[in-house]
């Protein structure tokens, strides 16, 4: 390999312009998580709590029965966040894209957990929010947990699901009768353009 006057300036410039992408991508999912499910998961639940006032850690049980509903509730908050953890992700890394509306995935995603189940952001957030309502002991949270779970039973058919069929055709036709939307598959889908 010969010496090229520049050659090391634009290898150092390649190598800026590669960290600062990586950068703004972490800052675009970073933001695209903290206004959407850092708003459901924590800002909203924490006004619910203020408003109400009603948090009652194990539900009021004596010990060692209060002890039921906190573990529960850590258990669900936990696997929600590695669920939603997953496909932030996956979003970025085969979709190319964020969780957010405004800065959907280019490529439809369709590895790791979403190889078992067409919605696990959803399943994720609905665990945590599950989580919360029975670590706290609030009703008021678990009432905001049915209300997320039941505006996404009808927003993801009516809308999203429509979406991703005009986005992403026949892929997204194939990936959608064989990935049911809540329930996971015991194995994992193979795609058949694999």
């Amino acid at each position: 390999m010969r010496w090229r006057p520049g050659a090391t300036a634009s290898a150092c410039a390649d190598a800026g312009r590669a960290s600062l992408e990586v950068n703004m991508s972490i800052w675009r999912t970073l933001r695209a998580v903290l206004a959407l499910p850092g708003v459901v998961t924590l800002a909203i639940p924490a006004l619910i709590v203020a408003r109400s006032g009603s948090v009652r850690v194990g539900w009021g049980l004596p010990h060692p029965w209060r002890l039921i509903p906190i573990a529960a509730g850590a258990t669900a908050i936990g696997g929600g966040l590695l669920l939603v953890g997953a496909t932030v992700r996956q979003f970025h890394r085969q979709g190319k894209g964020t969780l957010a509306p405004w800065d959907p995935p280019r490529h439809l995603v369709v590895e790791g957990v979403y190889r078992r189940v067409r919605n696990p952001m959803i399943s994720g957030v609905i665990c945590v929010l599950l989580g919360e309502g029975l670590l706290l002991g609030s009703r008021p949270l678990l009432a905001w947990c049915l209300a997320v779970g039941l505006l996404n039973a009808v927003y993801i058919p009516l809308v999203e699901e429509p979406g991703l069929l005009r986005r992403f055709g026949d892929e997204y036709r194939i990936y959608r009768q064989h990935v049911p939307r809540w329930i996971p598959r015991r194995r994992p889908w193979q795609p058949p353009w694999e």
